[in-house]
């Protein structure tokens, strides 16, 4: 209901994003020259990122070949901050390309990294509609951020460092 009622900012919410710096505030968790990781401010569950390139392309097609694979990259790097933060047995990771295919921001391509846990789903979203978040955006943002600078210190002289 909050998304719902939220008044809606003109403009693509991923380019307002790239401009942003990196903090609690605008959700931006990483931002490299050509990327940007960020929480979904409406997740689907808790750690819910979203990764998507700076700048403005509707469709994987659209990207240019250092933007593909950084892209990829930073899914795996949400992939294995997930699996360690959150402990996610699974995740559902996917984009919907168009309106018709569910796209909520259309015309910036991103791709969705949702943990799962089995039995993640309960019976609040199946009989009202209702998700069941037990942590807040900024803890989510706080222990994500906490996790990635671990990662960062186990992974020395990986490609692609970027702004943080």
């Amino acid at each position: 209901m909050k998304y719902i009622a939220s008044a809606k900012t003109k403009g693509c919410l991923f380019c307002r994003k790239a401009a942003e710096k990196p903090g609690p505030r605008s959700l931006v968790l990483l931002s490299t020259p050509v990327s940007l990781v960020m929480l979904n401010a409406f997740p689907y569950n808790c750690g819910h990122l979203m990764v998507a390139p700076r700048r403005h392309v509707s469709s994987f097609r659209g990207l240019t070949e250092p933007e593909s694979l950084e892209l990829v990259r930073l899914v795996a790097l949400c992939e294995r901050l997930l699996k360690r933060v959150y402990r996610a047995e699974g995740l559902n990771v996917g984009s919907n390309l168009g309106k018709c295919a569910g796209a909520g921001v259309l015309g910036h391509l991103h791709v969705h990294v949702v943990p799962r846990w089995l039995g993640d789903t309960n019976f609040m979203s199946t009989v009202s509609g209702t998700k069941v978040l037990p942590e807040s955006l900024a803890d989510s943002y706080r222990r994500l951020k906490a996790g990635l600078k671990t990662l960062d210190r186990k992974s020395h002289g990986s490609k692609g460092k970027g702004r943080r």
